[in-house]
C-alpha cells in the first residue's frame, strides 16, 4: 500500500528556445525508477521528477487562480540581466471552494517569495515549489509553471527602495517647497532647512526667491516663511465667533498640502483663516459648504511617529473639536498605501483606487481602523501583535459608503469637478499612465520581483472605492511579511501614516460618527512616491463629497 500514496510529480510539459513550461502535480502512483523516471529519497522522498519529453496535464477546465512575475537573472560570467517572466497557474482538489483558491494561490506564492529563502536559481525555484506542495499545500492538485525569457537590461529604478535614493539629498524648489508644505501652516526660517536638508543658507534663500516669484510661498515677518495658500486667506490672532447657522456640523483632517487642497476644491463659499502664532502650533481653517452640509476642513502641521508630531496631530484636532462645537461628523481624508493581492481581482487595490473605513464583513469585532503599536514573530512562525484599535459609536458614514458602493454611485463626477476647480493650481491632479502603477514583492538583500496586476472579470472601471478596514503602525506598514500579515489579520486594504493622535483626540471629545477614506497612492502608506499623491487625494475626496451629499440635511 506504502507505494500507492499521494506523489508529487514534476513533469516537463514543452520547451521553446526561449519558455520551458512544466507541471507539478499531485498523484497517486506506483512508479518506479528508470532512465526517464526520477524518484527522490531520503528529506525528498514522496517527490519523482518524470522526464518525458511531451506531456498533457489532462485538465480542460481554466486554471483556478493565477499570477505572473518577473525576476532579473544576472548571468556569473558576463554580469548582463535578462528578464524572465514566470506564470503560475494553480488548480485545486475538488472539495476547496472555487472562492477560497485566490486566497490559497496567495498564501503558496508568498510563502514561495518569502525573504527568508528566496530560491535565486532555476533550480531552487522549481524544488521550493514541489516541496511546498509536498508539505504544506495538500489541497493543490496542479501547478503550471512558465518561465519565459524576455528582454536584456537592469531592472527599473522603480524598485530600488526611496531611502537609499534619498541618502544624498540636493537641493532644489521642490524639495524646498516639500518641506514649507508638510509643515502648512506653521512657517519655517532658513535655520530650519539648512537643519533638516543639511543645505547652505545661500541655496535655501535662493530657492525660496525662487519660489515667491512663482507665487507659491510667501515671507512673513521675522525671516518666516510659509505655503501661499489662496488670496482670501485671513491671518488672525483669534477665530472670529460665528453665528449659529454658519458653525460647521462636519470637520475634516488632512495631513498633507495636496490632501487640503483636494478638500476644497469640493466646497463652496469658502473662507480660509490662519490663526498664526510664533510659539507652538499655528491653525488653518477653512470653512464653506458642501451639499447642504456646513464644513470645515484643517490640515495638521506634520504627521509622523516624533512625541512632538504626534502631540500636535492631536493638539490641532482637539482645538479644532474646541472652537467648532457644533462638529457632529469627522471625516480623515487624504492618501494611504494600497495593499494588493495578486490572484483575486476582487479583493485587489490599485494606485489610484479608495479605500473607506468600514468594518470587515467576516469579523464580529466591527473595527473601522487598527493601529498597530507592536508585531513581533512568535514560536509558531505566526505574528503577535500589540494594537490599539477604534470604532465610532454610530456607524451613519460607514453605512452611507456601503450603500453607495452597493449601488455604484459614481464618484468620477465629483472628480471631474475637481479637475476643473484645481485647473492651474499646481500638481498633477489627473490620473497618471497605468504604466506607472507597478506592483513589486521585497524577497530580501535589497531585491524585488515586479508582479503583474491580476486581470479583472468583465467590464470594470479602471478606480474603484473598497469598503474595509484602514491600518496604521510603523511596525507593519513600511513592507514585507509583516505589512501583509497584518492586513491580512486586520481584513484591511488600506494602510496610512499614522493618524492615531488624531482619532484618540475624536473619540476622546465624544465624536459618534467618523470616517477615514484613503486615495490610494503607493504600496506602503501614502507617503511613499509623489507621482499618484495628489490625483489620489483627489480621488479620496471625490468620496467624501459623495458620502457627505447624500447625508440627511441638517435638521436647523
Amino acid at each position: 500500500m506504502e507505494n500507492l500514496e499521494e506523489k508529487v510529480i514534476m513533469t516537463p510539459k514543452c520547451k521553446t528556445p526561449t519558455s520551458t513550461t512544466i507541471v507539478v502535480e499531485r498523484k497517486v502512483v506506483d512508479a518506479a525508477p528508470s532512465d526517464k523516471i526520477h524518484v527522490a529519497g531520503g528529506d525528498h522522498t514522496g517527490i519523482i521528477i518524470n522526464k518525458e519529453k511531451v506531456y498533457e496535464n489532462g485538465v480542460t477546465e481554466p486554471c483556478h487562480a493565477q499570477l505572473e512575475f518577473c525576476v532579473y537573472l544576472v548571468s556569473a560570467a558576463t554580469g548582463s540581466h535578462t528578464r524572465e517572466a514566470r506564470a503560475l497557474r494553480f488548480w485545486f482538489k475538488p472539495e476547496v471552494p472555487r472562492d477560497e483558491c485566490p486566497h490559497e494561490a496567495q498564501g503558496f506564492f508568498r510563502e514561495l517569495v518569502s525573504p527568508q529563502d528566496f530560491p535565486k536559481d532555476y533550480v531552487g525555484f522549481i524544488k521550493k515549489i514541489m516541496k511546498l506542495m509536498q508539505n504544506k499545500y495538500h489541497q493543490l492538485k496542479i501547478l503550471e509553471v512558465e518561465l519565459r525569457q524576455e528582454v536584456c537590461g537592469p531592472p527599473p529604478q522603480a524598485f530600488i527602495e526611496d531611502s537609499v535614493l534619498n541618502q544624498t539629498q540636493f537641493i532644489s524648489e521642490q524639495r524646498v517647497l516639500d518641506m514649507i508644505e508638510n509643515a502648512y501652516p506653521n512657517p519655517l526660517t532658513v535655520e530650519d532647512f539648512v537643519t533638516v536638508g543639511k543645505w547652505s543658507k545661500a541655496e535655501v534663500k535662493d530657492a525660496l526667491e525662487a519660489l515667491e516669484e512663482k507665487g507659491l510661498t510667501r515671507a512673513m515677518s521675522e525671516g518666516l516663511y510659509i505655503r501661499q495658500h489662496s488670496i482670501d486667506t485671513q491671518v488672525v490672532k483669534q477665530m472670529p465667533t460665528l453665528c449659529s447657522s454658519r458653525q460647521p456640523s462636519i470637520a475634516i483632517i488632512t495631513a498633507l498640502y495636496c490632501e487640503k487642497q483636494a478638500v476644497d476644491a469640493m466646497m463652496d463659499n469658502q473662507e480660509t483663516y490662519v490663526r498664526y502664532t510664533t510659539v507652538g502650533e499655528s491653525n488653518v481653517y477653512t470653512l464653506g459648504t458642501i451639499g447642504m452640509h456646513r464644513v470645515v476642513t484643517t490640515k495638521l502641521p506634520s504627521v509622523g511617529r516624533t512625541r512632538e508630531a504626534m502631540t500636535a496631530a492631536g493638539n490641532t484636532t482637539t482645538r479644532l473639536l474646541g472652537i467648532f462645537q457644533k462638529v457632529e461628523y469627522v471625516f480623515l481624508v487624504g492618501v494611504g498605501g494600497g495593499v494588493p493581492h495578486y490572484t483575486d481581482y476582487s479583493r485587489h487595490v490599485r494606485l489610484g483606487d479608495v479605500v473607506v473605513s468600514t468594518p470587515a464583513t467576516d469579523l464580529n469585532d466591527k473595527y473601522v481602523y487598527i493601529f498597530c503599536e507592536k508585531a513581533e514573530r512568535n514560536d509558531k512562525g505566526g505574528w503577535d501583535y500589540e494594537v490599539k484599535p477604534y470604532k465610532p459609536a454610530n456607524f451613519l458614514l460607514q453605512d452611507i459608503a456601503l450603500r453607495l458602493m452597493k449601488t455604484e454611485a459614481s464618484f468620477s463626477l465629483y472628480v471631474n469637478e475637481g479637475l476643473q476647480r484645481l485647473r492651474g493650481v499646481p500638481g498633477r491632479w489627473e490620473a497618471p499612465e497605468d504604466a506607472t502603477d507597478r506592483l513589486s514583492v521585497d524577497v530580501g538583500d535589497g531585491v524585488f520581483i515586479e508582479v503583474s496586476h491580476p486581470a479583472p472579470h468583465g467590464h470594470h472601471s479602471r478606480s474603484r472605492v473598497h469598503c474595509a478596514p484602514v491600518c496604521g503602525g510603523r511596525a507593519v506598514a513600511g513592507g514585507g511579511e509583516a505589512r501583509a500579515a497584518f492586513a491580512a489579520h486586520a481584513r484591511a486594504r488600506a494602510y496610512d501614516c499614522e493618524l492615531d493622535a488624531v482619532l484618540d483626540s475624536v473619540v476622546g471629545n465624544c465624536k459618534d460618527c467618523f470616517i477615514s477614506i484613503r486615495g490610494i497612492s503607493d504600496y506602503r502608506d501614502g507617503t511613499r512616491g509623489k507621482e499618484w499623491q495628489a490625483h489620489a487625494a483627489l480621488a479620496a475626496a471625490a468620496v467624501m463629497k459623495a458620502i457627505i451629499v447624500a447625508m440627511d440635511p441638517p435638521t436647523d
